[in-house]
């Protein structure tokens, strides 16, 4: 049985593999912990102790909210895990004025039906940092 919730107890990050799909490289499970650590807000989906999808919400806690990442693994798509996730996301930043996130095409319906509507967006994609910004070295 699938539960959610909005903060990390419980999850490490062995928790977090399969994520990032299709991606050329990707964050390492330890780099999705610290990204969903650096967070506003997160929403989680977990099956026994596995994170099965997450979104999140970087926010200036005044007007504006993005929606940076949701993701569900595959074996999951198909299940509302998503619609969950987003419905328990937006729901956290109901009082804000905006709330913006970008999407390929043909995802645009799937938000359109959670309330989102179409504008136009401009992005910059730096693909040199795909993996992620290195951690900090603890050492020194």
């Amino acid at each position: 049985m699938i539960r959610y919730q909005h903060d990390l107890t419980g999850v490490g990050a062995d928790d977090l593999t399969g994520f990032f799909e299709g991606w050329p490289t990707h964050p390492s499970a330890a780099d999705h912990l610290r990204l969903l650590r650096g967070s506003a807000l997160i929403a989680l989906a977990i099956d026994g102790n596995r994170v099965v999808g997450f979104a999140t919400a970087i926010t200036d806690g005044v007007l504006a909210a993005s929606i940076p990442l949701l993701e569900v693994l595959p074996a999951y798509r198909g299940a509302h895990v998503g619609r969950e996730l987003m419905r328990r996301l937006l729901a956290q930043l109901a009082d804000l004025y905006m709330v913006d996130l970008c999407c390929d095409d043909e995802l645009a319906p799937f938000y359109e039906g959670l309330g989102m509507r179409r504008a136009i967006a401009m992005v910059r994609r730096n693909y040199d940092a795909q993996a992620g910004r290195r951690a900090p070295d603890l050492d020194t």
